[in-house]
C-alpha cells in the first residue's frame, strides 16, 4: 500500500498574497491539484494534506478527496510529518512531499517507489553545476546516503559535492512512525527536520539511497511570483511538447497554453495565443485560430474555431464557429 504526506501548511510570505501558497495556480490549476493528480496516477491510496495557513480554503477546494491534518504552530518539516499520525500502523510505503513542488512527474515518483522495494528510505536528489548554499548529500563508497550536511557545516571536501536534497522522500511507513520520535529540535530554530531521518535510519542499521532527478527544474519549489511563472512555463512546454509528439500541430508552443487534463486528437492545428483548459476533449483534424479560449468543452472532428470563446460547450463534427463567438453551454463535466 502506498500513502503520501503533503506538507502544505506554509503561508508563502514571499507571494505577498492572502491566498495559501499551495492554492496558487501553475498553468491551469492550483499546486494542490497537480500533486493530487500525480499521486493518484502512481497508485497512492491514503493522501494526507498537512495544512496550516489558509487551511479552510484548501479544505473547501479538495473536499473529501484527501485526509487533512493541521500543523499549528509550524515547527519544521519533521513536525509537519508528525501531524499525519492517522497513517500510523499502515503497512507499505509513504511519500513525503513538499506542497510547493508540483512539477514532480509520475516517472520520478515511480523510480523512487521501485527503489523503496529494496531500501526503507529513499531520497530524491538533484545535481547542480553550482549547488551554492544548499545542503550536500554525503554518500559512502558504495553509494549509500550517510547524511545531509548543511552548507555551513560542510568540510572543504563536502563543499565540492554537487548533489543536493530535493526534500522529497519515500519511506517504509512502519519504520517512519517508529523513528519519528527520535527527531530532536536541538537547533537554533528549535524546529524538527525530516532530514534527520537519514542519520536515524543509518544509526539503526538501515541502508539509505537516493534517486537523482534527470531535470533540476522538475524539483523547483515555488516561493514567489517569479518562481510561479517559471514553473508555469516549464509545465507549459512539457504539455505542449507531449501533444506535438502525438501528432498535434502547435504552431508556437511558447504562446499556447494547454491544461494538464486536456485531450487533443492528431492532426489538430492550434495557432498561437490559444488557451485550452479544464476537462476539454478535442478530436482530430480541427483548426483553432489565434485568440481562442476553450474551457470544459467536447469538440468533435473537422471543426474550425476562429477567435472564439467556448465554455462547457458540445461541438459535433464539421462545424465552423466565429470569429468573436462567445458560447456558454450546459455541458456537465
Amino acid at each position: 500500500m502506498i500513502s503520501a504526506i503533503v506538507m502544505a501548511a506554509g503561508k508563502g510570505t514571499r507571494m505577498h498574497s492572502d491566498l495559501a501558497k499551495t492554492m496558487h495556480k501553475v498553468l491551469d490549476k492550483p499546486m494542490v491539484d497537480h500533486i493530487y493528480g500525480t499521486l493518484k496516477s502512481v497508485g497512492v491510496e491514503h493522501i494526507v494534506y498537512v495544512v496550516g495557513y489558509g487551511a479552510d480554503t484548501v479544505r473547501e477546494h479538495m473536499g473529501d478527496k484527501v485526509i487533512f491534518a493541521v500543523q499549528q504552530p509550524q515547527l519544521g518539516s519533521g513536525h509537519a510529518v508528525m501531524q499525519a499520525d492517522v497513517l500510523k500502523g499502515i503497512k507499505g510505503k509513504t511519500l513525503i512531499i513538499n506542497g510547493d513542488c508540483p512539477l514532480i512527474t509520475t516517472e520520478t515518483y515511480n523510480r523512487m517507489l521501485a527503489c523503496a522495494d529494496e531500501y526503507p528510505l529513499v531520497l530524491l536528489t538533484v545535481r547542480l553545476q553550482n549547488p551554492a548554499h544548499y545542503g550536500r548529500i554525503v554518500r559512502d563508497e558504495n553509494g549509500h546516503v550517510l547524511r545531509i550536511t548543511e552548507f555551513k557545516d560542510c568540510t572543504p571536501e563536502e563543499v565540492k559535492i554537487n548533489e543536493i536534497n530535493a526534500g522529497i522522500y519515500c519511506v517504509d511507513n512502519e519504520l517512519l512512525w517508529q523513528y519519528l520520535p527520535e527527531i530532536e529540535n536541538n537547533n537554533a530554530q528549535k524546529e524538527y527536520y525530516v532530514t534527520d531521518l537519514v542519520e536515524i535510519f543509518n544509526r539503526h542499521g538501515h541502508r539509505v539511497t537516493a534517486v537523482v532527478s534527470d531535470d533540476p527544474d522538475e524539483m523547483s519549489g515555488i516561493n514567489d511570483r517569479k518562481e510561479l511563472a517559471r514553473a508555469t512555463k516549464w509545465l507549459q512546454r512539457r504539455v505542449n511538447y507531449s501533444w506535438m509528439a502525438k501528432g498535434v500541430e502547435i504552431i508556437d508552443p511558447e504562446t499556447t497554453y494547454i491544461g494538464t487534463d486536456v485531450v487533443i486528437g492528431k492532426d489538430t492545428t492550434v495557432y498561437p495565443g490559444v488557451r485550452i483548459e479544464g476537462k476539454t476533449v478535442i478530436g482530430e483534424r480541427n483548426v483553432i485560430t489565434e485568440g481562442s479560449y476553450i474551457n470544459n468543452c467536447h469538440i468533435g472532428n473537422n471543426n474550425r474555431i476562429i477567435a472564439s470563446r467556448l465554455s462547457n460547450a458540445e461541438i459535433e463534427d464539421d462545424t465552423e464557429l466565429g470569429p468573436w463567438l462567445n458560447l456558454v453551454g450546459d455541458r456537465d463535466n
